[in-house]
């Protein structure tokens, strides 16, 4: 990764009204120049634009914090708008943001080609003139340019590894970047300082714990999160990721790393991650947490919880998806305890399970068992739920598998059209796990 130092904080040396004058100059430079063309483009094109356009934007913003000036908001809005894909190539320039989006996926980075290593956050060179990329010494394409009916001899951009001018993630233009998110992050709750606003997300008084583990979001908003896990069967996998996309809903995805690893899964999995739905780990190999009768009771060691848990994240790495990606993890089985609520945040990770009071969780029994549910009886449990409780499914993770034996032909995932249109017309918003758990 490239190292340069092109914001330097050492601005509280000056005066006030120095500073002021100093940053109105240089953004009126760049808009007389950026006000010719549809992007608002007054940057050069020079080696590390986006480490420039960044720098550019958290000037304006310094400025309008300093001043109460607002006239230069829709130039910052360009240059922040044009890092994450509103550009003539459409695609961001920061790794793996947004998840669901075009992003870089082949940096000049020996982590991410050598290993498949995920750098997400990473904020990559950006475009070049022409002239300096024509120019270059030892630069080659590895692979043909997706971008090449967008490319001009004024600027070029490159997803490709061989393309160490445009597409080096940096450092310096990463740390910039946190700093420029951070302060829009804090635009959009002006009436909470950072630590409060930490607090509320992680102490939302609305939310309802079990063991440790989020059992159900807020219950004073009517959003429901669409939870699928799997581990052996996948049969409903192309059933759901059609009629998720009829619907027009994010839903999500926790899956253990064999079913990461089966071949056969495998355009399922990359299927709902096109389609922006979250995915999320599951176990590598299923294990059973703890006693079913006596909870306390646990089956596996820490360190044995801790390695098979990296393996399933280590899997699935292999479809872009990381633990910095995707830090919510819901346990094999739907069972656990207190100990594993502990060792899962130890991991940086945050525990959730199904919130308990319908049947959709046992979509998974066939006939011969004796807790067998049909899934008429399952439908009815949740509407029924619904229509008895004051706050209805207000916040809840409705969890249903995305495959089952084959013994069982009754499936569930067949009713999913007629419940997502009966909550919906009822006012229900489906949200991904991710979105669910973020406090007001």
């Amino acid at each position: 990764m490239r190292i340069k130092n092109w914001l330097k904080v050492i601005h509280f040396s000056l005066g006030a009204d120095t500073i002021i004058s100093y940053y109105k100059e240089g953004i009126q430079l760049v808009w007389n120049k950026a006000k010719q063309n549809a992007f608002y483009r007054g940057i050069p094109f020079i080696w590390c634009s986006n480490n420039l356009t960044t720098s550019f934007a958290i000037q304006c913003y310094w400025y309008k914090e300093l001043t109460g000036d607002k006239q230069f908001d829709e130039l910052e809005q360009a240059n922040f708008d044009w890092l994450f894909g509103c550009n003539p190539w459409g695609t961001s320039m920061v790794y793996g943001l947004p998840s669901w989006g075009d992003t870089p996926e082949d940096p000049h980075s020996a982590f991410t080609h050598l290993k498949n290593y995920p750098i997400d956050g990473g904020l990559v060179d950006g475009p070049v003139y022409g002239s300096i990329y024509n120019n270059l010494i030892g630069i080659q394409l590895y692979q043909p340019d997706e971008y090449a009916a967008f490319q001009s001899n004024l600027a070029v951009y490159h997803d490709d590894y061989g393309d160490y001018s445009t597409n080096e993630p940096t450092m310096d233009g990463t740390a910039s970047l946190i700093y420029l998110l951070a302060a829009k992050e804090a635009e959009a709750s002006p009436n909470f300082s950072p630590r409060e606003k930490a607090f509320r997300k992680t102490f939302n008084t609305n939310f309802t714990r079990s063991n440790g583990a989020v059992i159900r979001g807020d219950s004073t908003q009517k959003n429901i999160a669409l939870v699928f896990t799997g581990h052996e069967f996948a049969d409903g996998g192309k059933t759901i990721v059609q009629t998720l996309k009829d619907e027009n809903l994010k839903a999500s995805f926790f899956f253990t790393g064999d079913f990461y690893r089966n071949k056969n899964f495998k355009s399922v999995i990359k299927n709902l991650k096109k389609n922006g739905h979250y995915l999320g780990a599951h176990s590598d190999k299923h294990l059973l947490y703890c006693d079913w009768n006596k909870r306390d009771s646990l089956l596996i060691t820490k360190d044995e919880f801790k390695n098979d848990l990296s393996e399933n994240y280590k899997v699935m790495e292999k479809f872009r998806v990381s633990k910095f990606r995707s830090s919510i993890f819901l346990p094999p089985y739907e069972w656990y305890n207190e100990s594993i609520s502990a060792w899962t945040k130890e991991m940086g990770l945050q525990l959730i399970n199904f919130t308990p009071g319908t049947r959709s969780n046992a979509d998974y029994t066939t006939p011969d068992e004796k807790n067998y549910r049909s899934s008429e009886e399952i439908y009815k449990s949740i509407i029924n739920y619904e229509s008895s409780n004051s706050s209805g499914l207000n916040g809840f993770i409705l969890l249903v598998h995305i495959g089952t034996d084959p013994k069982r032909t009754d499936k569930f995932y067949n009713r999913l059209p007629q419940l997502i249109t009966e909550l919906k017309a009822k006012g229900y918003q489906f949200q991904t796990v991710e979105g669910l758990l973020k406090a007001d």
